[in-house]
């Protein structure tokens, strides 16, 4: 059985050869330093929020309550990538909701100062209903998708399987 993540969600809006890639558990380079300042800046912001709560097969960045809502958020050092963020903070909203826990969304770029409500709606369901389906097709497919290079590319921890 193919199991759906946030990550992979994210992915799926950057780069299809990273979901067949992360999809069969094939590690990227972890040395990378773009994976490195990832780590980093989850670590050191927000640290009074509760971190890391994981729940089937997600990672929710942090949470807390506001106002009797449960607010969940997702940490990232840039905002170049908003619409893949947005998505896999919608997919957690998404796992949530059919669990029962109903919650609202931000986006937190710690180094840019920035913050982005997120609400999941209807239409946003539809989508990702859609993506989790293109998703279990991406993986099962016998080789990776065809190589395309895009401005991710140049940091990319799978640069090497790619384009060495």
């Amino acid at each position: 059985m193919i199991s759906i993540t946030g990550t992979l969600v994210w992915y799926y809006y950057i780069c299809t050869r990273e979901v067949w890639f992360m999809g069969r558990y094939i590690e990227p380079y972890q040395e990378n330093i773009y994976i490195e300042l990832g780590r980093l800046i989850s670590e050191e912001s927000y640290k009074r929020e509760d971190k890391e709560i994981r729940l089937e097969n997600i990672v929710i960045d942090i949470s807390r309550m506001k106002d009797g809502n449960l607010i969940i958020g997702e940490v990232k050092k840039s905002s170049k990538f908003e619409k893949s963020a947005k998505m896999q903070l919608c997919y957690y909203l998404y796992i949530l909701k059919q669990n029962c826990i109903l919650a609202k969304g931000e986006l937190l770029f710690p180094k840019e100062k920035k913050k982005i409500y997120i609400e999941l709606t209807d239409d946003i369901e539809r989508e990702l209903e859609l993506v989790t389906e293109k998703i279990k097709e991406i993986i099962t497919m016998e080789k990776p998708p065809q190589l395309k290079r895009i401005p991710f590319c140049s940091k990319c921890a799978y640069m090497e399987m790619c384009w060495v």
